[in-house]
């Protein structure tokens, strides 16, 4: 067989096809968009603050671009750090209460690039199941022995961490806030567990800064727990601005070895001093103007408590990532569509990025959404249920 013929084959394997082809927009991220197929509510976008299209935002972005260009055309270590990455750091380790911080072209690379530079033989990794696909991809790359706990399952992490690390560091990984349903992780008993064993504990806060904390600090902010996290990992792309880049916080010790030996930050381009201008301009507005997050988190709890209201099988939470469980692909399918053709922008999650029988549509809130517009979505989604339930 033919390499193309095979590579067709694989293509056409459940699991191989996405729910919905991507929508192509036409607009800036906002809760309405423009797309190919007209004006939409956008309930498939992580822009939780409505930080994106802010105008300080974009002027700032702007100004950096109109006097220092595109790009550095470098990598970090030769001539590609500019006072921007620099002010940056600053500016992230400050936000988390963290002593250092290293930034990166995505949190992708930052998670791909920690546990290759930070671990070796001898050393273990103690990873949630439902980790981030970063997170998965960044343990296959160390050289450290690999064991997954049951998601959130403390007795079973504790019966892992109970084995012993040898002579070796136990780090313990887990996502702040995981991305399919909007569950937190048990940061608070995580803390405790890692301080009992002696154990070094990471967290991907990548959907927790900005919607979690009395501030919008995160995961560590909601548990009470800023500054005793080891080390956090969080992007630049979601409610900080929605563009890209990633970071390490951290201690220095940590830091220092990421410097030197983090592949993803050794040998590929930073995100252009444009973007870094434009995340720090949105940080500043994130903490000088609270009202964005307690829009955020009134939306939310109108979302929330009115799909409940409606029927809808959504997990009960606190989080903007609202999941409508599903349970079949047909009908995650089936609703995408529904939406779509009338004017809202959702997305269908299926196996492999889940389990199968845990088939769902994702809802994302965001402080730029009225409670008009999501009353909008919940009526769309909900004719939508009603016509395959009567099919």
């Amino acid at each position: 067989m033919h390499w193309k013929e095979k590579l067709r084959a694989k293509a056409a394997a459940p699991g191989s096809r996405p729910v919905a082809r991507p929508m192509v927009l036409t607009s800036a991220a906002g809760g309405m968009v423009t797309t190919e197929a007209g004006r939409m509510v956008n309930m498939s976008s992580n822009n939780y603050l409505d930080l994106a299209n802010a105008p300080p935002v974009r002027a700032a972005a702007a100004e950096a671009l109109e006097r220092y260009g595109l790009g550095l055309a470098s990598v970090r270590f030769l001539s590609g750090t500019h006072a921007l990455h620099l002010e940056l750091e600053r500016a992230t380790r400050e936000l988390l209460h963290a002593d250092d911080c290293i930034a990166f072209g995505s949190c992708f690379d930052a998670n791909a690039g920690i546990f290759e530079a930070l671990l070796d033989d001898g050393d273990r990794i103690v990873s949630d199941e439902l980790n981030h696909a970063s997170i998965i991809d960044g343990v296959r790359l160390a050289k450290a022995s690999r064991l997954r706990y049951r998601h959130c399952d403390l007795e079973d992490l504790e019966r892992l961490l109970r084995e012993g690390p040898g002579t070796g560091i136990t780090m313990i990984v887990t996502d702040g806030v995981f991305s399919m349903d909007g569950s937190l992780a048990p940061l608070a008993d995580l803390v405790r567990l890692a301080g009992r064993y002696g154990a070094l504990l990471m967290v991907d806060d990548s959907h927790g800064i900005g919607t979690l904390g009395a501030t919008g600090r995160g995961t560590a902010e909601h548990f009470d727990m800023l500054g005793q996290v080891d080390i956090i990992t969080g992007t630049y792309g979601k409610a900080l601005g929605g563009a890209m880049g990633g970071f390490v916080a951290a201690g220095r010790e940590i830091i220092e070895l990421l410097r030197a030996r983090s592949r993803p930050y050794l040998f590929s381009n930073p995100i252009p001093a444009s973007l870094a201008a434009g995340v720090i301009a949105a940080m500043k507005l994130m903490q000088s103007e609270p009202l964005r997050l307690g829009r955020l988190r009134e939306s939310t709890r109108f979302l929330r408590t009115q799909l409940a209201e409606f029927g809808f099988d959504v997990p009960a939470g606190v989080h903007p990532i609202a999941p409508v469980m599903l349970r079949d692909s047909h009908r995650t399918r089936s609703l995408v569509a529904h939406a779509r053709s009338n004017g809202v922008l959702v997305s269908g999650i299926e196996y492999p990025v889940v389990p199968r029988g845990t088939e769902r549509i994702r809802l994302q809130v965001s402080a730029g959404h009225t409670l008009e517009q999501l009353s909008t979505v919940i009526q769309v989604l909900a004719r939508g249920l009603g016509e395959m339930r009567t099919a």
